[in-house]
Formats: C-alpha cells, structure tokens, sequence
C-alpha cells in the first residue's frame, strides 16, 4: 500500500504545495461543474427523476475523484461520462425501449469488467487489439452524436417529414438562449478562462429565469421554469439499488444486453486510458517508456466509479479531460482530486437550483463538448482504406442512426469484413487481432438473431 496520497508525502515534494493543490482541485470542479446540470437533464429523459439524477451525479462523482486522489494519488477527477449518459438514455432506454433499471445493470455489468481487465493484464492486450483509427473515431462519433442531441435540445434542429430533420425557428426562445450559451463558452475559452462551460450555462440559465419572469406562461411552454428554493437534498430512494438482472437469463434479449454492456465498456476503458495519459502527459508525469504512474490504481478507481454510480442510479463514471486544467493550476498529486471530489459532495445540497436549469442552458455545453471530441479526428490515417472506411462509418453512423452502440457496431464489423477480404485478395496481409475477430462474430450474430438497435 505504498505511494498512496499523504500530506506528509506532499511537503517532501518540490513541484507543488498545498496551496497549489487546492486551487487546482477548485479549478477542475469549476470546468467540469456543468455535468452536475447537464447529466440529470440527459438521463432524465428516460422517466427517472431529475432531483435523485443530481444527488447521484454529485454522490458519484465525488466518491470516485476522491477515491483516485487517496487510492492512486493523481489529480483526476470523475463523473458520468458525456457521450455514455446520451448512449444510455437516448438509445439504450428510447430508442431500445430498455427499461432504466435494466440500463444500469448493464453499466454494473461492465464496473465489474472493467474491475476484472484493471486487475489483471487482459487490459494490455485489449487495448493493443482495437486500432488506434478506430478507438479516435469512437470519440469523434460520439462527439457528432451529443452535438445533435444540443441542437436538437435547442430547438434548432427540428424533425422534418420530407428531409428527416430540419433547422428549426431561429427566433425561438430556446435557440437565442443557447446561441448565447455558445458564445459565452467560445468567447471565455479563447480568453483561456477556467470554467468556461459552467459560465455558459450559468449565463443562459439567467436568461432563461429572466424570460420566465417576465413571460412565465411561454416559458412554461418552452419547459423553462424558476427554481423552487436553493438548498435541499433530494433522496436516492427512487433509483438506487434498482438493478434488474432479467435479461441475462432471457434467451431473446442477452444478445442485445451483452452489445449494450460491450458498447459501455469499449467507450468507457479507451475514453479512460486516453484521458489518463493525455492529462499525465500535459502535467509530465508519463515515465520514460510514456506509461501513467500508477495506471493500474487509477483504472481500478474508475472501475470501482462505474460500479458504484451504477447502484447508486447513474450511468457510467469515467476519468474526464478537464482534469486538465487542474493539472494546468499546478495540481500534481491526490490531493487535487480529493479538493475536487469535497466539492461535488457539497453540491449534492443545492438541488432545487440545478433541477431548474432547463435543456436550452445545458445544450451550448453540449454542442461544445462535441466540438472538443472532435479535435482527434486530424489524427485518423484515411488513406488507409482497411481503417479509415470502418473509421468514418463509426463517425457518420452514431449521430445518423442515433445510436452510438449501432455506429460501433457497424464500424467494428466492417473493419473485420473489410481486412479478412483484404487479405485474401491482396499481397500486402494485414494482421486482424483475436479479440477483433471474437467481436466481429459476436456483433454478426447479434445483428442475424436480434438486429440492430
């Protein structure tokens, strides 16, 4: 149990310092603060109430950031994951018609997983078999998939009978707010101010508590409403301990279950080991062969994260990039995730003002995020065809089908179609990885027997 967080550990070091630490931690939960707004507001789209969404994203968040600081002393902090709360909501339990509880037990499922491949060394020789142009295509699909979902939460993008979608009323209430949204988070992250996103939903909620004070009729209609108080503490009862194990033991729906679980799991461990060693990196922490100290304490914190926001009634718990800014602060130790986990808890108290923040506020946050998920998408290798057509179908496929469990499907699918074809009719022989091949025939039979989503 050596090397785990210490204060007196911290004064022997000579890059950092108490002060220094809790700045950073108070840095880092300021720029990633709007999940606190924006994860309720996703997952209460499938029924669950949005005051228990708010105690869980801050009890979650929380308990694992300080656990990564006290367990793996990193500074990195966790909470529900973008991209794997739009996939649970908006595909597993609307588009699937997946009943929530029957979504978090698989969340649980893939804690556990994830638990199991951070204990041993599975976890090495999973993350060499998935080509790198397809784990950067993942994060930009899923980048593309939760932009669409702010547009559409905006109203700016509308269903349209003759062309499927369509922009929608620019004049429109929602869109105005969320336009602000935008330039706000645009305009500070240029002036490189720290917590950018939570200014620009701060700043469209006060315009949307404006308009519904002044037209509380037609903000109504646009579900905008003014917080019912500050302080209150809103019990998990109604979506803790809910896990429903059914569908492993229902011959006609494991096969969906067991792609839903792969589909957390695949985004949640590559989301994480890039994220860890992209952060480590900024703060010069990789060792001499680029590895992250201590990687395996901090894959097991999340892991553990995961497994713990799933009973408590939250979607995947992931290691988050604005970790970053903290590290930019100075922050170089446990005690910069451990400021930063106090600060989530604290927040669980002030539910009533987080309730009321309405889509149109959390959408520029959104279509932002997607924005910076974006950013890898310059290091894909599209000359490559065996790659880079399986790469761009993940990409365009996850916001089209609205589903970013069918794209992942389709793009691992076709890569192993595409290679094994390759190969036959090629001299150049392209090495497909066992693992690749096991997922191939496995998303094959889930597509023959169940279809897609």
């Amino acid at each position: 149990m050596d090397k785990l967080f210490s204060f007196s550990k911290l004064k022997e070091r000579k890059d950092t310092n108490i002060r220094k630490e809790v700045i950073a931690g108070i840095t880092t939960f300021l720029t990633m603060a709007y999940i606190i707004a924006v994860n309720p507001t996703i997952l209460g789209a499938t029924g669950m109430p949005v005051g228990a969404l708010v105690t869980a994203t801050c009890l979650s968040a929380g308990v694992a950031t300080i656990m990564m600081g006290v367990y793996a002393d990193l500074p990195f902090a966790l909470a529900s994951g973008m991209g794997l709360n739009a996939f649970f909501a908006y595909t597993v339990v609307i588009k699937m018609n997946v009943p929530w509880e029957i979504a978090l037990t698989a969340v649980f499922v893939e804690g556990i997983i994830f638990i199991v491949l951070s204990l041993t060394n599975v976890r090495e020789a999973v993350i060499n078999s998935i080509p790198m142009n397809l784990k950067l295509a993942v994060t930009a699909g899923i980048g593309l998939f939760i932009t669409f979902i702010g547009f559409v939460d905006s109203g700016m993008v509308i269903k349209n009978d003759a062309t499927l979608v369509g922009l929608g009323n620019f004049m429109s209430p929602t869109v105005l707010i969320t336009a602000v949204g935008v330039v706000i988070i645009v305009v500070l992250s240029k002036k490189n101010v720290k917590g950018a996103i939570l200014f620009g939903i701060f700043g469209s909620t006060i315009l949307s508590w404006v308009y519904a004070i002044i037209s509380p009729e037609s903000a109504s209609l646009h579900k905008i409403f003014l917080p019912t108080g500050i302080f209150k503490f809103e019990s998990l009862a109604p979506i803790a301990f809910k896990l429903d194990f059914s569908y492993i033991t229902d011959s006609s729906k494991i096969w969906g279950f067991v792609v839903i679980v792969f589909t957390f799991l695949f985004v949640d461990f590559f989301d994480t080991i890039g994220t860890l060693v992209g952060v480590a990196a900024k703060a010069n922490m990789l060792d001499e062969n680029g590895r992250v100290p201590r990687a395996g304490r901090a894959l097991l914190s999340d892991s553990i994260g995961t497994t713990f926001g799933a009973l408590i009634g939250v979607s995947t718990v992931t290691t988050f990039v604005e970790s970053s800014a903290g590290v930019a602060e100075g922050g170089r130790t446990g005690l910069t995730s451990i400021v930063t986990g106090i600060l989530f808890l604290l927040a669980m108290f002030f539910s009533p003002i987080f309730v009321a923040i309405p889509a149109a506020a959390t959408a520029p946050a959104l279509i932002i995020v997607g924005f910076f998920m974006m950013e890898n998408v310059v290091k894909i290798n599209f000359s490559d065809f065996t790659e880079g057509v399986p790469a761009f179908l993940i990409i365009a496929l996850m916001p089209l089908t609205y589903s970013i469990g069918d794209g992942l499907t389709i793009g691992i699918l076709s890569y192993v179609i595409i290679n094994l074809a390759n190969n036959l009719f090629s001299k150049e022989k392209k090495k497909i990885s066992p693992v690749m091949i096991i997922l191939g025939i496995i998303f094959m039979a889930k597509i023959i027997f169940t279809g897609l989503s």
